[in-house]
């Protein structure tokens, strides 16, 4: 279906350089990276409420090419149930082994490559959940480090940071470094602490996740309707329309109601991790005001070419999510506060829609 190991050569290819650094600087970002994943621990668990159960796995400080490799082996695992579904349906697919099929996979080897190597220099950091069996850390080239060697335990994710984009951005904004990286590890330990402390949570996404990719309709005439309207997304990114990213058009009706969940429950950790990377406060974070003015300006500027790709890639949906998010969890927060936000993590019946993260009264009034 893919050819994985030419989406890393690509990938890695055409990643774009990170800052000059030296190399004891890089060492020293790397370190400090890795020990403040442990420092936020505490201040999290304060703000949240949340105490993770078991172990939290470990912890990836990555360069760019490592970021690409890791998010291979994520992507071979989800995609596992559509390859299985695939190859039962040969009058469907190319026969594996055939030229078509060859070609078909190389061609989106190439694809899937192309877009890791323009998302590798803009991800921070993120809490992976979905690693190969028995992953406990990831080879990152020049820079890279992991800490918790060893095998991953089932149902545990890692939490990996992108040591040159955190120094680029920082620079580009011109703000504390320090700070800044505390800053973003927040965000991303309150993505460990999410799903290392609500035990249903990562089952429940993995599970929405393989039911949207089998959701896929594989009927030829089906999946020509599919492209027509992938081709007007696209058309309509570089018109500058409201239109639907790629993902939005691709999917089937059924799929269309298992992105709404999907996306809900997105909206709301993505929010949730921005609450608390400004919640914890200038006593750990001492110029967090003057870090989120500058960071929520350098998401919403972009060039023309940047807004094309964001909107097809879906990136804007997500922008989109951290706000909407965000002003739902401090919307419950100041209703009901964190113990009465903390409900829902109760069961997937707890979670809010998405119409909820838009009316947080309507979920107050169902669950509060």
């Amino acid at each position: 279906m893919i050819d994985w190991d030419l989406a890393i050569s690509t990938g890695v290819r055409f990643a774009r350089q990170g800052p000059q650094v030296s190399l004891a600087d890089a060492r020293a970002v790397v370190a400090e990276l890795r020990g403040l994943t442990a420092v936020v621990q505490q201040p999290v668990r304060d703000v949240t409420g949340l105490t993770s159960q078991g172990s939290v796995g470990p912890v990836a400080v990555v360069d760019r090419p490592g970021w690409i490799r890791a998010n291979v082996g994520g992507f071979r695992v989800v995609l596992e149930p559509l390859a299985e579904k695939l190859s039962e349906r040969s009058n469907v697919v190319p026969a594996a082994g055939s030229v078509v099929g060859v070609v078909g996979s190389r061609v989106t080897g190439v694809q899937a490559g192309l877009i890791l190597a323009y998302l590798s220099s803009r991800v921070l950091g993120q809490y992976e959940l979905f690693l190969p069996p028995g992953e406990g850390g990831v080879a990152g080239g020049n820079g890279s480090s992991s800490n918790g060697a060893g095998t991953g335990a089932p149902g545990v994710g890692r939490l990996t940071l992108v040591a040159p984009n955190i120094v680029m951005v920082e620079r580009e904004l011109g703000v504390e470094p320090h700070d800044f990286r505390r800053w973003v590890c927040l965000h991303e330990e309150t993505h460990r602490v999410q799903f290392t402390s609500v035990p249903w949570l990562r089952d429940y996404v993995q599970n929405m996740m393989s039911e949207f990719l089998l959701a896929s309709d594989l009927d030829p005439g089906a999946i020509v309707e599919r492209l027509r309207a992938a081709a007007g997304a696209v058309a309509g990114a570089v018109r500058g329309g409201d239109g639907e990213s790629l993902v939005e058009a691709m999917q089937t009706p059924a799929q269309r109601e298992l992105l709404d969940k999907l996306t809900a429950v997105m909206t709301l950790v993505e929010g949730h991790g921005d609450y608390v990377m400004d919640a914890v406060g200038p006593q750990v974070v001492p110029s967090v005001a003057d870090i989120r003015e500058k960071f929520n300006s350098r998401r919403g500027s972009a060039g023309r070419m940047e807004q094309i790709l964001r909107r097809i890639l879906g990136i804007d949906l997500k922008m989109k999510q951290y706000a909407e998010g965000a002003r739902f969890v401090r919307t419950v927060v100041e209703e009901v506060g964190m113990t009465g936000f903390n409900r829902v993590w109760t069961s997937p019946e707890t979670l809010p829609t998405r119409a909820e993260i838009s009316h947080p009264a309507d979920w107050l009034a169902r669950v509060g």
